[in-house]
C-alpha cells in the first residue's frame, strides 16, 4: 500500500467504495460505527473520494451519546480516570514496563544521567567549600578542580592564553571570546581568598 501524505488517500487498498452502489476504488478511510460504550471510531470503512467528502461533511462524533456521555467525553479530565500499566504500584512486578526494553547502544541515556548526577556532585563540593555560582563557573572556565592552588591557576592560565590568543594560533580570530572568558575567570579567581594564601 502506498499512503499520499496529504490527501490522506491510500492507493491500492484492493477495496472498493462501502457506500452501496458505488464501484470506485475505496482510497481514503472513515470511521465506522461505533460500539456502544467504546470511545473511539470503531471499525474504518473505505470509501471513495466524492464519499468520504459527503460523509466528513456530515460526520458527528457525538451522534447516538447521551448528554452525560458527551460532557465525559468533552472534559479535560477524559482518558485520566484510568492508571496505565506502567504508573500502577504492581508495575514491573508482573511484567516489566516497554520502556525497560529500550536499548541504548550509545549509552546516551546514561551519559545524560551520569553529566547530571556529576553536575550535582560538583554544585555540592561548591557549596561546601563556599565558592559561590560566579566562582563556580571561573573555575570550569578554567577547568580547574576546587583543590587547585595559586600555582596551578597560573599555570593553567598561561597555557589558555597561549592556545586562544591570536599572536599565538596563527591570527585566528575565533577564539577571542574564548580569550576573553579566560581572562575575566582568571581575575576573579586570583582575586578569592582561596588564591591568597
Amino acid at each position: 500500500m502506498r499512503h499520499d501524505r496529504f490527501h490522506g488517500r491510500v492507493q491500492g487498498t484492493g477495496q472498493l467504495c462501502a457506500v452501496p452502489g458505488c464501484n470506485e476504488a475505496g482510497e481514503f478511510r472513515a470511521p465506522g460505527v461505533r460500539a456502544p460504550g467504546f470511545d473511539g471510531p470503531g471499525d474504518y470503512r473505505w470509501m471513495c473520494l466524492d464519499h468520504v467528502r459527503a460523509f466528513n461533511a456530515g460526520y458527528d462524533f457525538f451522534a447516538g451519546m447521551t448528554p452525560e456521555e458527551i460532557m465525559a467525553a468533552q472534559s479535560p479530565l477524559a482518558g485520566w480516570a484510568t492508571e496505565t500499566r506502567a504508573f500502577r504500584p504492581t508495575a514491573g512486578i508482573d511484567q516489566a514496563p516497554r520502556w525497560n526494553d529500550f536499548a541504548d547502544p550509545l549509552d546516551a541515556i546514561s551519559q545524560r544521567a551520569k553529566a547530571r548526577r556529576e553536575d550535582a556532585l560538583h554544585r555540592q563540593e561548591a557549596a561546601r567549600r563556599g565558592i559561590g555560582p560566579e566562582e563556580r563557573k571561573a573555575y570550569e572556565t578554567m577547568g580547574l578542580g576546587f583543590d587547585a592552588d595559586r600555582k596551578a591557576l597560573r599555570t593553567r592560565y598561561s597555557e589558555l592564553v597561549r592556545r586562544f590568543h591570536p599572536d599565538r594560533n596563527g591570527g585566528d580570530r575565533a577564539y577571542e571570546g574564548r580569550l576573553q572568558a579566560v581572562i575575566d575567570a582568571y581575575n576573579l579567581l586570583r582575586a578569592t581568598p582561596a588564591f591568597n594564601v
